[in-house]
């Protein structure tokens, strides 16, 4: 019997073998013939973000070094990541909805793979966030087209492998709500109308190291028509005005440390006139009337000051607008997908006094039946 058993183990399995042997061969397939390992893999380390998902199709090496975690930490150790415009968009006549990455270096774009979420309607009843430093977008709920009922769905991209994962779901249904980042959370805040016919108070807060929600401080009322922003630590929700004027605007502000809400102040919910940007620690705002004239806010005085500088390109961009804001420049996404970027610097007139210098990327025309829904500024 003994025999028998060391006969059979000696005996070679061809298919077994032959997959060994091809293991072996890819593992030692130089990255780029000719170049040291080490050297090939610095070329990769600076290819620009949109390029790397498409080069892991080349060979079965360039894909392994590409996704494996030692290459991705030592990419953020160099501090090789560039700031990109990430942009949800849809298109009313086709109802198409899609996400796209533009390179404000170079202006090109990239259309990123379409989310997993077949059944999806209404672009604005999605909330966006994410996780910059990381390279992840954050889409949360929205409305299923079959059912019109809001969802719990948590979806995630990550830039390091160009690809959609579904996460923890919420733990409430939610659509036409927002959504931020506070210290590496993802606070899920308010949202369409709850079975008693009351707008939903409750809000969820979502820790991306474990994939887990819990809840936290209920929202103390209601909010008809939601703008958010995270300024430090601290989450700012606004009605916002609609136009025309008729009645004063409810903010609150959400504070993590407490886990509690407070009323916003008078002077910054009455001058919170259109859609919101964080620049560094100063909260602006692209103002919805006239010829949109953007503010900042000064926290000390609890007012609202023009921003000098440049007119704000309307005849380019048009409305509606997505806004987002990174190493002092804002990224405003308007109709047809045209951005225009302003670089604010300091005027020195006065109490942190701000001018602005825009300039207009156009869109190619293929976007031109597209409006933003929202648009984040990461890391890649």
């Amino acid at each position: 019997m003994a025999a028998v058993k060391s006969s059979s183990s000696s005996v070679s399995n061809p298919v077994s073998d032959q997959c060994s042997d091809q293991e072996s061969s890819n593992k030692s397939e130089p990255l780029i013939p000719g170049l040291p390992d080490e050297i090939a893999e610095l070329c990769l380390l600076y290819l620009p973000y949109p390029y790397q998902a498409l080069v892991r199709s080349v060979s079965a090496s360039w894909n392994r070094a590409i996704t494996d975690s030692s290459f991705v930490r030592c990419k953020k150790s160099l501090s090789l990541p560039l700031p990109y415009l990430f942009v949800f968009a849809f298109n009313k006549v086709t109802s198409r909805i899609q996400w796209q990455a533009l390179d404000p270096r170079s202006g090109r774009w990239f259309v990123l793979p379409p989310m997993p979420f077949p059944k999806a309607a209404c672009p604005p009843g999605f909330a966006c966030t994410s996780l910059p430093r990381q390279g992840k977008l954050v889409v949360l709920g929205g409305v299923r087209s079959d059912s019109e009922c809001s969802t719990r769905t948590t979806i995630v991209y990550c830039t390091s492998t160009n690809q959609w994962s579904i996460a923890a779901p919420m733990r409430t249904p939610r659509s036409f709500f927002e959504a931020g980042n506070i210290n590496g959370k993802i606070l899920a805040v308010g949202g369409g109308v709850a079975r008693n016919g009351d707008s939903i108070r409750a809000v969820d807060c979502y820790d991306p190291e474990n994939d887990t929600w819990a809840a936290s401080a209920t929202l103390p009322t209601s909010l008809a028509k939601y703008d958010s922003n995270v300024v430090g630590n601290k989450m700012y929700v606004t009605e916002g005005w609609m136009w025309p004027f008729m009645l004063s605007p409810r903010g609150v502000v959400y504070d993590p440390d407490e886990d509690t809400w407070q009323e916003m102040r008078q002077g910054m919910r009455d001058g919170w006139t259109g859609v919101s940007v964080v620049v560094g620690e100063r909260l602006l705002v692209i103002s919805e009337y006239g010829d949109c004239p953007m503010k900042v806010y000064d926290p000390d005085e609890d007012t609202w000051r023009y921003v000098s500088g440049d007119k704000f390109p309307c005849e380019a961009l048009r409305r509606p607008f997505a806004a987002s804001g990174v190493e002092g420049n804002i990224y405003v996404v308007a109709c047809g997908l045209n951005v225009g970027i302003g670089r604010l610097s300091e005027c020195g007139g006065g109490k942190d006094e701000l001018k602005v210098e825009w300039q207009v990327v156009p869109a190619p025309s293929a976007f031109r039946g597209f409006s933003p829904s929202s648009c984040q500024v990461l890391y890649a």
